[in-house]
């Protein structure tokens, strides 16, 4: 292997996610930014519970964002359909060339986009606590109603088979 590459490949977009980390830190550094000079104040704790909602909406959109059919346009510009899975889920793929590619790594990872989802929905948390709760709450019953669906199914598989 050439010790100048930092795959075997050398197909690993590096610049491209660099790119992607810049505009995250941008962003950030820009929601701090004018959330201070606004005079808003951060919460001094942030409850367990709204932890446990955050983190399960972070979850729910993350999948909704990087998995559904219906967003599929979302993703169509930087990925490729590479396969379906269960309920209304699918898979696909990076494509294009460096920054294409690396925007098409984030919005095709689940765990990827869960990172700017939390940040999204933390900041929102913090600038107005009621109703990111309330869409956090949405969130996390459309969760539960997955995971009821899924059990459903499984219950009448195994019934019927």
């Amino acid at each position: 292997m050439d010790d100048r590459r930092y795959d075997e490949q050398g197909e690993v977009p590096l610049a491209g996610y660099a790119g992607v980390a810049g505009v995250f830190a941008a962003s950030a550094a820009t929601y701090a930014l004018v959330f201070r000079r606004l005079g808003r104040q951060v919460p001094e704790r942030v409850p367990p519970w709204d932890v446990v909602l955050l983190g399960t909406a972070t979850f729910k959109a993350a999948r909704l964002l990087t998995r559904d059919k219906v967003t599929s346009f979302l993703r169509a510009p930087f990925t490729r359909r590479a396969g379906e899975g269960g309920g209304s889920e699918v898979s696909d793929v990076p494509r294009g060339g460096t920054a294409r590619q690396a925007v098409g790594s984030l919005v095709s990872c689940p765990f990827c986009t869960a990172a700017w989802v939390a940040a999204g929905l933390t900041g929102y948390y913090a600038w107005a606590p009621r109703p990111a709760r309330l869409v956090c709450a949405g969130l996390t019953a459309v969760t539960l109603a997955d995971w009821l669906q899924y059990a459903w199914t499984g219950t009448r598989e195994a019934v019927d088979g």
